[in-house]
């Protein structure tokens, strides 16, 4: 039986890009190929927070019990190793028995499905399926991938979201990636963090757009030269832009800014609900 191993798997509203506002279930998976410790950081320097918190791990008992951070990473327990242990391995089956559980009619009605991490298509491409396939998950009609647009999608895979998508009256747009490529704001680099090529394959199978963290005019400058790159590659799809902050004082200092950024340039403007709804908590 086939396991993914599971830091948060949670009902909510969606608080950014496409689905902002649609009731969805969030599985968030373990691991990432990026830290990101620059976000909230003066450039080129790097946040401590999570190292922080994990020099006093032994004071936390689960997930839920850890710490928000006002820079870095804001789902630093998703990849950390230091916390792999708060992220269980839980089978297929019992991954959707409890997304049962959590659907107000019991069942697939009008909610999403998000699939989220760290970075979800970072190792668990071949599990998916079996996730996917489970008879209380047959209803499902719109399904996002949270992901950085680092991660090629493997033939198996690729041919598997067709045959997805084609079935139960689903379309193409029924798949969606929301893809998140990080700027040099996040402390990674620009060789490793931007691929065209990779973010185009994902659009042949769903619905792609791109969706950006902006904290200041340096970072919309780093923003509009990746979307050139990704532009004359042959990306298509919309850009989103979104203010940097995982706690509401970070938050709400550019939020506006960042609104008529986008107004100017004619792209689409985020907001991250989470924050000032939920206060970006776990499980929210």
């Amino acid at each position: 039986m086939s396991k993914l191993k599971v830091s948060e798997l949670f009902y909510s509203i969606q608080g950014e890009g496409r689905y902002m506002g649609v009731p969805s279930v969030f599985l968030r998976v373990f691991g990432c190929n990026f830290t990101c410790d620059g976000f909230g950081m003066p450039r080129g320097e790097k946040s401590n927070e999570r190292k922080l918190v994990a020099s006093n791990i032994n004071q936390f008992k689960d997930y839920k019990d850890l710490p928000l951070v006002h820079s870095g990473c804001d789902s630093y327990a998703s990849w950390d190793p230091k916390f792999k242990d708060f992220s269980p391995l839980l089978t297929t089956d019992s991954i959707a028995e409890s997304i049962q559980k959590m659907l107000p009619q019991g069942n697939w009605v009008d909610e999403h499905l998000v699939i989220t991490g760290g970075e979800p298509l970072l190792g668990w491409q071949k599990v998916y399926p079996d996730l996917l396939s489970h008879d209380l998950m047959k209803w499902l009609a719109e399904l996002t991938f949270e992901t950085n647009g680092t991660q090629k999608l493997s033939k198996p895979f690729m041919k598997y979201l067709s045959e997805w998508t084609s079935r139960e009256g689903r379309g193409k747009n029924s798949l969606t990636f929301s893809v998140s490529p990080k700027l040099p704001n996040s402390g990674e680099s620009w060789s490793e963090a931007i691929n065209p090529d990779i973010v185009c394959e994902y659009q042949k199978v769903g619905f792609t757009y791109l969706k950006f963290v902006i904290a200041t005019e340096e970072d919309l400058k780093d923003a509009e030269s990746a979307v050139s790159e990704f532009r004359q590659s042959g990306f298509n799809g919309p850009v989103y832009i979104m203010p940097v902050g995982g706690v509401e004082s970070v938050y709400a200092l550019n939020n506006r800014r960042v609104a008529e950024f986008a107004m100017n340039l004619g792209w689409r403007y985020s907001d991250r609900l989470q924050v000032p709804l939920f206060k970006n908590e776990w499980g929210t």
